[in-house]
């Protein structure tokens, strides 16, 4: 067959794309299991994260994730564990920012009077500037701040609030507007916490 007709480039076309199809067809399929369970891991490690359970490697994630309950209360799921003696509770969210949604994990007291932890599990925001939601300084800000008048004011600027009661977190220099989102998310996910959990925030 001349190689240079359009039926050879056809048929070779063909066949090329046929064999890499087939190879990541039989690629997908000897990795499924491997991939469900890679996005059962990061939930559960997300979720940990936020109550402030410490794990060791994704087996260990498993293992302490069964001591994690699984509640609901209204229409609100919950994750409620012990941590250090005390009750801790944990919400899934998704929220609008300023290029997409921001998905996470929060997590508060029993009475709800201090957030317990933040997880951010994906967002679109801008590298470098709203993308900072997902780094540790950001989120270490909510690990264990009172909530004042059923919310914490994300405000001014800087590099994290150490004072852990005064009911603030800095908000991200240079990015007022996943600044201002992460406010919105967390005082409608702190309202929609404090009315199921009967908190007096």
């Amino acid at each position: 067959m001349n190689k240079q007709s359009l039926v050879y480039t056809i048929i070779f076309t063909f066949a090329v794309s046929f064999v890499f199809v087939l190879i990541l067809s039989f690629a997908n399929e000897g990795t499924r299991e491997q991939v469900a369970l890679n996005q059962t891991v990061a939930r559960q490690r997300a979720i940990l994260n936020a109550l402030g359970v410490e794990y060791d490697g994704p087996q260990d994630v498993l293992a302490k994730f069964k001591n994690v309950e699984e509640t609901s209360e209204g229409d609100i799921t919950f994750y409620r564990t012990e941590v250090d003696g005390e009750t801790v509770f944990a919400k899934e969210f998704s929220g609008s920012g300023l290029w997409g949604t921001i998905n996470g994990i929060l997590a508060v007291d029993a009475d709800v009077s201090r957030t317990m932890g933040l997880e951010i599990i994906s967002h679109n925001e801008t590298p470098g500037l709203g993308g900072r939601i997902d780094e540790p300084w950001f989120k270490q800000q909510l690990r264990g701040e009172q909530i004042m008048d059923g919310s914490v004011e994300v405000a001014g600027a800087g590099d994290g609030d150490s004072d852990y009661d005064n009911g603030k977190i800095d908000a991200i220099t240079g990015a007022t507007r996943t600044s201002d989102s992460m406010q919105v998310i967390l005082d409608r996910e702190l309202s929609a916490i404090a009315g199921a959990l009967g908190g007096n925030s």
